[in-house]
């Protein structure tokens, strides 16, 4: 049976997952994680299921503990915004 479009169920693991590296630089809009709980939106990052870039920057990441009772510790994903250039 041949596949009519879109991702197959056996190939959608390889498109979850990290886009990006710390100290990449970005610009405003690029997908930086898709399906992931293990990671946050944290400054300058919008998005719940699927994070994205709200400015151009370099990413960098940070840990943070979880709230009530939990040992768990999440990943945020953040951008440094890129210095604007004066004229």
């Amino acid at each position: 049976m041949a596949q009519r479009g879109g991702i197959s169920h056996i190939n959608y693991k390889e498109t979850k997952g990290l886009k990006v590296a710390g100290g990449q630089s970005v610009v405003k809009s690029v997908i930086l994680t898709r399906e992931g709980n293990k990671w946050k939106p944290g400054k300058n990052v919008g998005g719940s299921g699927t994070l994205y870039a709200l400015c151009d920057g370099e990413v960098y990441f940070t840990k943070k503990k979880g709230t009530y009772r939990t040992t768990k510790v999440y990943t945020l994903i953040n951008i440094k915004p890129k210095a604007k250039k004066k004229a």
